[in-house]
């Protein structure tokens, strides 16, 4: 309007975004006669602001409009709901299939998001996993927050580790529920994951099978197994005797064959054909020395920098199979190997979803193999998935 060529460039500014008087791009100029050199930069600029403002305008009016409606709050599903109807079989299906799928790219999984609580009067010690993922093609998608290591609890009688998965819906990105699973999913999961790695990697006439660690994930190891191969004989070492014999007798009452208390690393390891590492240890745990030529070693204790069970030695002298190259050279037994000289990325035979798809053969012959396990954001989608398909219903 005509006073607006009067105004200063702030006046006119306010003045365009409400009213727009003209068409975008022909905002009114002063008469040539009169304009000065600032006067038509001015106007340019306005002009400029003006076409801006206006594209802009339109979408966030819309955005407004759809912001009044409101998607479901997420479901809460509580640890003994969890328990009682989600299945370790009904993992290791999904678990082989979210290999699978990571191995062509079809998972988009972030490397893991890890935080210390060092240990002070008012907390820890302890740790926080943040994984997560989305499978290409499936309904859900996952974050998974694990609390871990919090060894003080078990002096208030609380157990040392919890969590929470929240599994979202892969259409609209809402929350659907909120899995206060406390590592029972974490835990299934990574026992799957041996499940899958045993079925691949492993002579069908191997019988005998040891434990380094007599914890809940070597406990889940064992039962996940327990669908997929038969052992008759068990040993286990750990530091904790009492921990061990609760370990063995869990072992013989799920799995049906006995386990020996080991008082050595070494005669736990004397005769295995199939050996699991699952402990918190930042130096390794066994030696080449101590392993048959033909040994299967699971190794799911390294999951952060500060952590290594398996030796560089062994690692060199193996066929080495990881569930994710990239993040066992952050965090991974792969990392000590990386850091001594003694491999390369490059090294590693294959990832477990390369054996799974037939890529790449699994055993061939008396071999050591070695399988580097450091859970992955994969495997907390393929089991979010499974969860929710069981209990999102209900």
């Amino acid at each position: 309007e005509p006073s607006a060529r009067r105004c200063s460039c702030a006046d006119v500014r306010v003045r365009v975004r409400v009213r727009v008087p003209t068409p975008l791009g022909r905002w009114p100029l002063p008469r040539a006669a009169t304009a000065t050199p600032t006067q038509r930069l001015n106007a340019t600029m306005l002009s400029t602001t003006a076409r801006r403002g206006l594209m802009a305008a339109a979408p966030l009016r819309r955005t407004a409009m759809l912001s009044t409606a409101s998607l479901p709050p997420p479901k809460l599903f509580d640890y003994d709901t969890i328990t009682s109807k989600v299945k370790v079989g009904m993992a290791i299906e999904a678990v082989e299939a979210c290999f699978g799928a990571l191995a062509e790219g079809k998972v988009d999984v972030p490397i893991p998001m890890h935080i210390g609580i060092d240990e002070s009067a008012a907390a820890g010690p302890g740790d926080c996993h943040i994984k997560g993922g989305y499978i290409s093609g499936t309904t859900t998608w996952t974050v998974k927050l694990a609390n871990v290591s919090f060894y003080k609890n078990v002096e208030k009688g609380l157990p040392p580790g919890s969590g929470v998965f929240i599994v979202c819906d892969a259409t609209n990105g809402a929350p659907l529920g909120i899995f206060q699973e406390n590592r029972y999913m974490t835990d299934m999961r990574t026992g799957a994951a041996g499940a899958v790695a045993v079925k691949h990697l492993v002579n069908r006439n191997s019988a005998k099978v040891a434990f380094v660690g007599g914890g809940v994930i070597n406990l889940a190891m064992a039962r996940a197994c327990a669908s997929v191969h038969d052992f008759t004989q068990g040993y286990v070492f750990g530091l904790d005797t009492a921990q061990s014999e609760a370990f063995a007798n869990a072992v013989k009452e799920d799995c049906g064959y006995d386990v020996q208390v080991c008082s050595t690393v070494e005669e736990a390891l004397d005769d295995a054909d199939v050996v699991f590492t699952s402990t918190p240890a930042a130096a390794p745990v066994l030696e080449l020395s101590m392993l048959k030529p033909s040994a299967t070693i699971i190794a799911s204790g390294s999951d952060q920098p500060t952590k290594q069970e398996i030796p560089a030695e062994v690692q060199k002298n193996s066929k080495m199979v990881c569930d994710l190259v990239r993040q066992c050279a952050l965090v991974g037994e792969l990392r000590s190997a990386i850091k001594e000289g003694a491999m390369t990325a490059d090294d590693v035979y294959a990832e477990l979803g390369e054996i799974v798809n037939g890529t790449k053969p699994g055993r061939e012959g008396d071999e050591l193999i070695l399988v580097d396990l450091t859970g992955t954001g994969a495997q907390d989608a393929a089991i979010g998935q499974v969860a929710w398909e069981v209990l999102g219903q209900e």
